[in-house]
């Protein structure tokens, strides 16, 4: 399965975040066989084993718990919260999640046969008033980018 980073799609839930100053955004990308709507890929995104094992780390760090029935209400739409994470928009395509720090953001999208998998890292001011995102994202980049492609990959074969 190919996995492409890509620019932000004007129009969307994220794009004005690839606008701000001093924010990291980016965007993957995969296309599969058969159009693939919003709640299917909620559900094949949140229930893959490779996230199971991220909502298994913050059940016991975070102490926020989150089941199969939660990530089905979210994507029922019935629900606005799931792990540690908060709706921040969502549209009959996209679905934009902020966690409880303010600092970061998740972003899905089923358009067609495109699946897409973004997020969104808010800088905050330095000791010198400059935006930073900070030493920690910024050691940790490469590594987020390898885990959002796996991410992304494990979701689209779930929808096989």
């Amino acid at each position: 399965m190919i996995i492409d980073e890509r620019p932000v799609p004007a129009g969307t839930l994220i794009a004005p975040f690839a606008l701000a100053e001093g924010h990291h955004v980016d965007c993957f990308e995969c296309a599969v066989s058969a159009p693939v709507s919003l709640p299917a890929f909620i559900t094949a995104f949140y229930t893959q084993p490779l996230f199971r094992a991220e909502r298994l780390v913050l059940r016991v760090l975070a102490r926020a718990p989150s089941t199969d029935v939660d990530v089905a209400a979210l994507a029922a739409g019935q629900a606005d919260r799931f792990a540690v994470w908060q709706v921040a928009g969502r549209t009959g395509a996209e679905l934009l999640m902020g966690d409880q720090s303010g600092r970061t953001l998740s972003w899905l999208q089923a358009e067609g046969g495109t699946l897409r998998f973004g997020s969104v890292v808010v800088p905050v001011r330095g000791r010198r008033g400059k935006l930073t995102l900070g030493p920690v994202f910024l050691s940790l980049l490469g590594a987020h980018k390898v885990y959002s492609r796996a991410l992304l990959s494990g979701a689209a074969r779930r929808l096989r």
